[in-house]
């Protein structure tokens, strides 16, 4: 494949879909500016229709969105004088920085910086499907309500006129179907999942204002 066919692959993705995804280029962060590459770099993988690496990167951003709002918590949101980063920062990443998914998504609603039904929906939801579903490659509850046998039909191209056999097979525990399925998955959410995180992340940057001004 040379280089004109990607060109041309790309520019036919980027013209279809760069009107709905533009917006996601035009904004200002107050407290979390360290997420604007990120952004950038998801929004990209969006405009060219690569789903699976734009669901993998929203996981990382909500993780480390919820990482830093705890952390934010505790250091404050104003200016820091560069002697006393070391200090204010390390008790509150050691604290933090490795909490996993679920632990902090209960420390920011105990602290009031999600909601409940955003800690429902992250817990319950986000958790499941998309962090384990694609950043620990477990595919079983996104295709947990695929029927346990489907029927297929094998055939042969060297012999056309043969008699079509009919096979059962299980999508689920099939690694061909199972990448079928959540490439399906992947192209059907990635964009809502993206929108969803990125206005948690002025939620949550308008909380801890409110917060802490």
């Amino acid at each position: 494949m040379n280089k004109e066919v990607f060109e041309k692959g790309f520019k036919e993705k980027m013209d279809k879909n760069f009107l709905e995804l533009s917006k996601y280029y035009d904004f200002n962060l107050e407290v979390f500016c360290e997420f604007n590459t990120l952004i950038f770099e998801i929004n990209n993988c969006l405009l060219i229709e690569l789903n699976r690496a734009a669901i993998t990167l929203t996981n990382h951003l909500l993780e480390r969105l919820l990482k830093l709002a705890l952390i934010n918590n505790e250091t404050g949101i104003g200016p820091i004088e560069f002697e006393n980063w070391n200090k204010a920062f390390e008790e509150p990443n050691k604290k933090h920085g490795t909490s996993v998914l679920a632990d902090s998504i209960n420390k920011c609603r105990k602290i009031e910086l999600i909601s409940e039904e955003e800690k429902n929906f992250l817990f319950d939801t986000i958790r499941v499907l998309m962090r384990n579903g694609f950043s620990h490659a477990d595919s079983s509850k996104i295709l947990a309500d695929l029927p346990d046998d489907s029927k297929m039909f094998q055939g042969s191209f060297s012999n056309p006129n043969d008699r079509l056999k009919e096979v059962n097979v299980n999508q689920k525990i099939i690694p061909t179907f199972q990448a079928i399925q959540m490439e399906n998955f992947a192209k059907d959410n990635a964009k809502s999942y993206f929108d969803f995180v990125f206005h948690l992340i002025f939620r949550i940057e308008k909380r801890l204002i409110a917060k802490l001004k």
